[in-house]
Order: structure tokens, then C-alpha cells, then sequence
């Protein structure tokens, strides 16, 4: 359930307004074409429960950055 990995969130980020704004944030960049938002968003809160993600965020940045340059080419 969401809320489970919500919780898991939560153990690297005190703040829960903070929680949202990163995995909003997060789930627009990682979100790929023909898939459902629900399953982004759980994969990307997946994905925080295993890593902080404040000190993540300038690696997703990168990564966004890159899959720009090559949808550009």
C-alpha cells in the first residue's frame, strides 16, 4: 500500500510537506510516456525509502539533464 512506503518515506525526510514537494518533483522528471502517474509515484517513493533524497536531488537533476540531450539528438 502507499501508505507503507509513504512511512518508509518519512525515515529520511522529518518533514512531510517537504516529502511531497520532492516526490512531485521527482515523479515529473522519472515519469515516462504510456504509464500510469500511480505507478511512478510509487516507484519514486520506492526509491526514497532506500535513499535520502535531499541529498539525491542534484543526481536526478543530472540524469534529467542527460535524457534531454538525448531526446534533443
Amino acid at each position: 500500500m502507499r501508505s507503507d512506503l509513504i512511512f518508509g518515506a518519512l525515515t529520511h525526510v522529518s518533514n512531510r510537506y517537504q516529502l511531497c514537494q520532492l516526490a512531485s518533483k521527482a515523479t515529473r522528471k522519472l515519469h515516462k510516456p504510456n504509464t500510469r502517474v500511480q505507478d511512478t509515484t510509487n516507484d519514486v517513493m520506492v526509491r526514497f525509502r532506500h535513499q535520502n533524497p535531499v541529498a539525491a536531488t542534484p543526481l536526478v537533476e543530472e540524469k534529467a539533464k542527460v535524457e534531454q540531450q538525448r531526446r534533443a539528438a
